[in-house]
């Protein structure tokens, strides 16, 4: 890929958040998901590459547009695989609450996991613990594993686990190895991306969310020099069938780093749409003004960039970007 791929993909998910932003606190996540992905599609239109979405917003009959399969770009440049979240935690950015990002990754073609639309129980770390936690392994071997890797004490483990219902027995067996818990509501991705961040305070990502997401921040944390690993979770023979249809034929593989993203070259990008750890979402000042903050990394140089962005809203502020 093309080095200048990691500065347009950065004003694809700045355009994402700008829109979508509009929406926070408002209740509404549907709006709020088809302004990201409108302003995203429109910007991925003018970008020199020849890309195909492998992760999107659903099937052509389900999704208007960023649909799985779609090709985006100019037609010309590099021949890429696109993964895509434009709001990733819509009911955050409708609740007005944390961490909702902007987020988008691409690689070589044919280097992406073609993941369905289903559920994967996953680790995550940093780069400190990567090699050293397994997915089938207990929850408190895997505490454990990373307190020693970090060179902390249990007690001071911190793990991200998304609060459902599903997750009780999970969050029974963190509170009985002694670990502390960071539940979030929605946005996996940021989650798994902060075991990375030393100054997120996150060490490790447990539990069960969506394989797309575990895509994505497989990208991301092949960047940052981290680990993911994935187990599919079918719920019935339909989304058993959806899986072989993929090329999947083992559901109870794991899938490590080099399953979710092959080779050597990928880039990852996320922009806040609403304050996090990490990156601070959009902010709209006076005089049509409003300021993004932009995470945006690429694994073959081991690059990682954080960009302020202020864009004037007077003039089509999408297409361009100020570091």
């Amino acid at each position: 890929m093309e080095r200048s791929l990691t500065m347009e993909i950065v004003r694809v998910t700045e355009a994402a958040a700008l829109a979508s932003a509009r929406w926070m606190g408002k209740g509404q996540k549907n709006e709020a998901d088809d302004a990201a992905t409108q302003a995203m599609r429109k910007v991925l239109g003018t970008i020199p590459m020849q890309g195909t979405v492998v992760i999107g917003e659903g099937e052509m009959d389900e999704a208007p547009m960023l649909y799985i399969g779609e090709e985006l770009g100019t037609g010309s440049g590099p021949n890429v695989d696109i993964a895509v979240d434009p709001v990733e935690g819509t009911s955050i950015v409708a609740n007005g609450s944390w961490n909702a990002l902007a987020v988008i990754a691409i690689a070589d073609g044919k280097c992406l996991l073609h993941a369905p639309d289903m559920y994967m129980k996953k680790i995550a770390v940093g780069p400190e613990a990567v090699g050293k936690v397994d997915v089938n392994a207990s929850t408190l071997d895997n505490i454990k594993a990373v307190a020693k890797a970090k060179n902390k004490q249990v007690e001071d483990v911190v793990v991200t686990v998304l609060n459902r219902e599903r997750h009780t027995d999970l969050i029974a067996e963190i509170r009985e190895a002694g670990a502390r818990i960071k539940l979030i509501d929605d946005g996996d991705v940021a989650g798994s991306i902060n075991t990375a961040f030393d100054d997120t305070g996150v060490d490790l990502l447990l539990g069960i969310g969506g394989a797309p997401e575990g895509v994505l921040s497989a990208v991301a944390l092949k960047c940052l020099g981290g680990e993911i690993q994935g187990v599919l979770q079918p719920a019935n023979d339909e989304q058993l069938a959806r899986c072989k249809e993929m090329g999947i034929e083992d559901i109870t593989k794991v899938l490590r780093m080099d399953d979710f993203v092959k080779g050597d070259d990928a880039i990852f990008a996320a922009s806040g749409v609403t304050d996090g750890e990490l990156l601070k979402g959009v902010q709209f000042k006076g005089d049509s003004l409003a300021t993004t903050q932009t995470v945006v990394m690429r694994a073959k140089s081991g690059t990682v960039r954080f960009i302020d962005g202020e864009h004037s809203l007077d003039l089509k502020p999408n297409l361009v970007i100020e570091e």
